[in-house]
């Protein structure tokens, strides 16, 4: 039974092949248990020669004891497979270091799907039969990738692609738009 100081565990996302996508939810996770200096940066090592403090010793072993953590964590987010491929790292950011420079890709390879991605954006048409909602989806799941992949794109130029794009069973709702709002001001939850 629980008691009034436990709380649940948030869960761990668990890397499903899409690196950039499971990065930033396993960063932001990192960062809410406090381990991600240690994955950015890694443990400070002391200077051979040096004598420590039984100070700087206390928080050198207790940055060890963390590191342990975040790395039980991304041990957690793989599977056995890419676990085997790693297994050879000590730290946490030598783990996650593996990890981005094994799926992240290349800038060539950012650069060509970014170029189809672009590519899929002004081939999107709203489809006859289709509501409102999925096409806005569809443009919104294209363009949110775009921008995962570096593009630059403000809210104007989504808005623009989905009003000249919509099926001519809606043009009268897209020219009372046009009239009515301030397309610079008006965001894509107000569309």
């Amino acid at each position: 039974m629980a008691t009034e100081n436990s709380f649940m565990q948030p869960a761990i996302p668990r890397f499903d092949g899409h690196y950039d996508h499971w990065s930033m939810l396993m960063e932001n996770f990192l960062r809410s248990e406090e381990y991600w200096s240690l994955v950015e940066i890694g443990i400070p090592a002391a200077t051979e020669g040096t004598d420590l403090t039984e100070a700087q010793k206390k928080t050198i072993d207790d940055q060890k004891l963390k590191d342990l953590k975040a790395k039980n964590y991304l041990f957690q987010a793989i599977d056995q497979l890419v676990l085997e491929t790693i297994l050879k790292k000590d730290s946490a950011k030598d783990i996650w270091d593996s990890l981005k420079q094994k799926y992240q890709g290349t800038t060539r390879v950012k650069r060509a799907q970014l170029q189809a991605l672009r590519k899929e954006f002004e081939m999107l048409h709203m489809k006859d039969g289709e509501s409102v909602n999925e096409y806005f989806g569809r443009t919104l799941i294209t363009a949110n990738k775009m921008r995962i992949h570096g593009e630059r794109m403000e809210d104007v130029i989504i808005i623009e692609k989905i009003l000249r794009s919509m099926t001519p069973k809606y043009d009268y709702v897209v020219c009372s738009i046009e009239e009515s709002k301030d397309w610079d001001s008006l965001s894509i939850d107000e569309l």
